[in-house]
């Protein structure tokens, strides 16, 4: 347990160094890590696979399988943290119960992580236990389950693994012939972290829901409360994040809704941190999706319109510091953000051009993520930009993006 009180922090890489580890070190835990610093801790990133983005800029780093509770225990008997930030699904959950209970913050709880690192745990806090509007839904673990959870919620219905990320694992019924396509798919697309091997993966099936737009609500809950972000909406291929903008339009009925339940759901997981939460919005009606216990995919269009990022707003969270409201940034014309991320697809380590041609469209900014290999797809950079309203932010954020050329060597 840390030695420090709120609001004093130590200097890094000294005895009284406030150590913060990062479980998961992708592009969302980079941009953590540096906010993190900006503020003098000193950052421990994990990964299961070495050189991981965060680990680039972080004071030190770890390579393990975070699903071996043995390892995990291990490298935090090593670095003892004062505070852990699970970054990822993949974990075993169990062990940050366990060192929670000695006295270490795991964020925002070790509860909280264990519920939203797979979708029923959270489905059914937020349906059946909070009541909140959902989509229908059935979880199953065999073949002839999703048979029958088809044949209940109707088609067309979408198939995801209880435990997966960007889209891995996801697919979309249609008809009936597509039932085994999608079952065969969700077994070798997710992240199984309670099944041994040879047991099947337990998938949510999910009716459609005739939606008007999806948003992502941006709730950062510290010592002193709740702030929201502006409403970020955004465009999902497949389940990943391609696209968002920020703020997105809709109506103060809707929005006021929109909070209610962010904050209905993020005050019963508790903690404090940044919650991603995902709704869908019919008219003036709010329905619930998911959640997630730190910053999300969707709000890298923070960094470019707002003066504290949500990866800063989390920072600050977490070392239980005040957290205002976010202003926006631009002056006239300049009123809204957008992202829009860039794929890469094949195998080998990325290397860019045209990043001169990208920064020549009014407003952008880059960020490559210093992935260091592509086996697949995988998102290697964002660009930003801002615009006088959501067509032109994301045109221009588009124009960036089709600028940059990656080629896999």
């Amino acid at each position: 347990m840390s030695d420090l009180s709120p609001g004093i922090l130590g200097t890094p890489l000294s005895p009284h160094a406030m150590r913060v580890m990062l479980l998961g070190a992708g592009e969302l835990g980079k941009e953590v890590a540096i906010e993190l610093q900006r503020l003098g801790a000193e950052v421990v990133a994990v990964d299961r696979y070495a050189d991981a983005p965060a680990m680039q800029v972080a004071h030190r780093s770890h390579v393990i399988d975070m699903l071996d509770a043995d390892a995990l225990r291990r490298v935090l008997a090593l670095e003892r943290p004062h505070v852990v930030l699970p970054e990822i699904e993949a974990i075993a959950t169990h062990v940050l119960a366990e060192v929670e209970h000695r006295g270490l913050r795991v964020v925002p709880t070790a509860r909280a992580t264990r519920l939203t690192m797979d979708r029923e745990g959270i489905r059914r806090l937020a349906a059946e236990e909070l009541g909140l509007p959902t989509s229908p839904y059935r979880f199953v673990d065999t073949l002839a389950g999703l048979y029958e959870a088809v044949h209940a919620v109707g088609l067309p219905c979408v198939v995801k693994p209880v435990m997966s990320s960007s889209g891995k694992g996801q697919s979309v019924i249609r008809t009936a012939d597509d039932v085994e396509r999608a079952w065969q798919y969700a077994q070798t697309g997710g992240r199984a972290a309670s099944h041994g091997p040879g047991d099947p993966v337990r998938v949510i099936v999910e009716g459609f829901v005739t939606f008007d737009y999806e948003i992502t609500l941006l709730a950062a809950r510290h010592v002193g409360g709740t702030v929201f972000c502006p409403p970020v909406g955004h465009v999902q291929v497949d389940g990943d994040y391609r696209e968002s903008w920020s703020p997105a339009p809709m109506s103060a009925e809707a929005l006021a809704a929109a909070q209610a339940m962010a904050a209905t759901v993020t005050d019963a997981l508790g903690g404090w941190g940044l919650y991603g939460v995902e709704l869908f919005v019919v008219g003036d009606e709010v329905l619930f999706s998911e959640v997630s216990p730190r910053p999300h995919d969707t709000g890298l269009v923070t960094l470019a319109g707002q003066d504290v990022s949500e990866f800063g707003l989390h920072a600050r969270a977490v070392l239980g510091l005040p957290v205002g409201a976010p202003s926006p940034v631009g002056g006239p014309g300049q009123e809204v953000s957008a992202s829009c991320a860039v794929l890469a697809q094949g195998s080998g380590v990325p290397v860019f051009a045209g990043l001169d041609r990208a920064l020549e469209v009014p407003t952008s900014q880059v960020r490559l993520f210093g992935k260091p290999r592509v086996d697949g797809a995988r998102r290697v950079a964002v660009t930003l930009a801002r615009g006088a309203d959501v067509d032109e932010a994301r045109s221009r954020a588009r124009a960036a993006a089709a600028a940059l050329r990656v080629t896999l060597v």
